[in-house]
């Protein structure tokens, strides 16, 4: 049971990794429905007295992680080019899929009105900065200092569930340089992002680990908003009309997401969690 534990973390974690670097999917939001974020937020938040209890549970996790992001960093440009919108409309499905999972952990200490008013206010700030985002036209020459910049958005991407770093990047002309940085381990690229990455992973996960502690349903609940509200803005709208072979390519691959999901929510629900 302990390798079959193992087997399905890596695969979570790859997931996961897989996640964060596609366009318009986040790393957090997964790492929430397979039931990883609470406990790596605790890690970061106060890594010297957790690492004896969490880095154990979760190294199966990071090792998936890393093998998900770095497998896919290579790959994604020449998917993107060739298969955007099924590529999207798996993760889609697949966080679609994991809801039910999601609403059943924020209800863990009861469910309020208070807490369905996090829900909807986290919804609506969500899909107000989106479409800001969606609709802002801008160009930027990548350098040291937004490389930097980069790596504070792809560690917000974990810690802050529904930000995907490729939101941010995208439409300020960073993502692909930085993904095709990443794919081929250049130094210009990986040293500022790092950086960036390590010092909002030392400066944010404390105070989102205190949220938790002192206001658990309001936090989940507002951070179930966020995963609804990011998932909607992530679907490719636009590629079900191109086509009804497109059309139903995309209802595959949707579907076929919430099949896995259902799968692995149902994996997830029979091995014994680690205490």
């Amino acid at each position: 049971m302990r390798f079959f534990r193992i087997l399905l973390h890596l695969l979570q974690g790859a997931l996961i990794g897989l996640g964060a670097v596609l366009p318009g999917i986040s790393g957090g939001v997964l790492s929430v429905v397979f039931g990883v974020y609470k406990p790596l937020m605790e890690l970061l938040s106060d890594p010297g007295r957790n690492y004896k209890t969490h880095l154990p549970r979760l190294s199966p996790y990071l090792l998936g992680y890393a093998i998900g992001f770095m497998g896919v960093a290579n790959l994604l440009a020449y998917f993107l080019e060739k298969y955007p919108a099924p590529s999207v409309c798996l993760f889609v499905g697949l966080i679609a899929g994991m809801l039910p999972s999601l609403w059943r952990e924020a209800s863990l200490y009861g469910r309020s009105k208070g807490s369905l008013v996090s829900l909807g206010l986290s919804m609506a700030v969500i899909f107000a900065l989106l479409i800001s985002l969606n609709t802002a036209s801008i160009s930027i020459t990548p350098n040291f200092s937004w490389y930097l910049f980069c790596g504070f958005c792809l560690a917000l991407s974990i810690i802050a569930p529904g930000m995907s770093f490729s939101t941010l990047l995208m439409p300020l002309g960073l993502y692909t340089s930085f993904v095709d940085g990443i794919g081929h381990l250049t130094p210009d690229v990986i040293i500022p992002a790092g950086i960036g990455a390590v010092i909002t992973f030392l400066c944010l996960p404390k105070a989102v680990n205190s949220l938790f502690d002192s206001h658990y349903s309001l936090a989940f609940h507002g951070i179930m908003g966020i995963v609804i509200a990011a998932t909607i803005m992530t679907i490719p709208f636009e590629s079900f009309t191109v086509s009804v072979n497109a059309c139903l390519v995309n209802i595959f691959f949707l579907a076929a997401g919430v099949f896995t999901a259902s799968v692995l929510d149902v994996l997830n629900s029979k091995v014994p969690r680690e205490t």
